[in-house]
């Protein structure tokens, strides 16, 4: 059993599970079929190739929290009128339409690792491979929300779970409290709750998802290597 680790971190990221309408919400962390989506993307898979989506979503998948990050809320407005409408409705005296109104739900400066399990060391590999030479531009979750580097991180040798509270802190300041873990769990486990961000089609024509188990647990992985605390007075002393 092999897990390949990706290191997901931008100024935002946005990881809609639950988008209606006018508002478009983000969860507290990367969904599993946003970053299937960002395999298939780097890949170049096409959106109705239903064989490369089912052999990536076979991938157990785990994300931790290493920094939360905080919510940002956009707005965006739209008019919902033409120019040449706006500019006939104006000389006919007629009230302008107020403009469409739509909100967007961010992370600010948030870092997690994820985890992609499988026995299928050549298909870590191929996206290992895939993710330093993308065929399609990378996004975390948005179009607007570019990767920082390092994305990817390697292959380690291991069980899901245990590699992810084995690799060091990606963040060198940390309150002291656990990191949150989610990940794939089997539906017969008791403490496990649904959620709805498994891909079952990236056709344009109709989108589908479908529900997947996950639990939580909660770790304390190793400092940063080489991170210690700044002292900003020590060179006065």
């Amino acid at each position: 059993m092999a897990t390949l680790l990706l290191r997901l971190a931008a100024p935002l990221q946005s990881w809609g599970a639950d988008s209606k309408f006018e508002t478009r919400k983000t969860n507290r962390e990367p969904t599993k079929s946003g970053v299937i989506g960002l395999l298939a993307a780097a890949l170049g898979l096409r959106r109705d190739d239903a064989a490369g989506l089912a052999r990536l979503n076979g991938l157990h998948f785990a994300v931790r929290a290493d920094r939360e990050g905080s919510l940002l809320v956009d707005f965006h407005t739209a008019n919902r009128l033409s120019e040449r409408q706006q500019k006939e409705n104006r000389e006919k005296g007629k009230k302008p339409e107020a403009p469409y109104v739509t909100y967007r739900h961010y992370l600010q400066d948030a870092v997690f690792l994820v985890g992609l399990e499988s026995e299928d060391t050549a298909l870590l590999q191929e996206l290992e491979t895939a993710l330093k030479h993308p065929v399609y531009p990378l996004y975390l979750g948005r179009r607007s929300c570019p990767p920082t580097l390092p994305l990817c991180l390697g292959i380690r040798a291991g069980k899901l779970l245990d590699t992810l509270r084995a690799e060091p802190l990606l963040v060198k300041q940390r309150n002291g409290a656990p990191l949150r873990i989610a990940a794939d769990t089997d539906p017969a486990d008791a403490a496990a709750v649904p959620r709805r961000d498994l891909a079952v089609s990236f056709s344009p024509i109709h989108r589908q998802y479908g529900f997947r188990p996950v639990r939580e647990w909660n770790t304390n992985p190793p400092e940063m290597p080489g991170a210690t605390e700044h002292d900003a007075m020590a060179e006065l002393r």
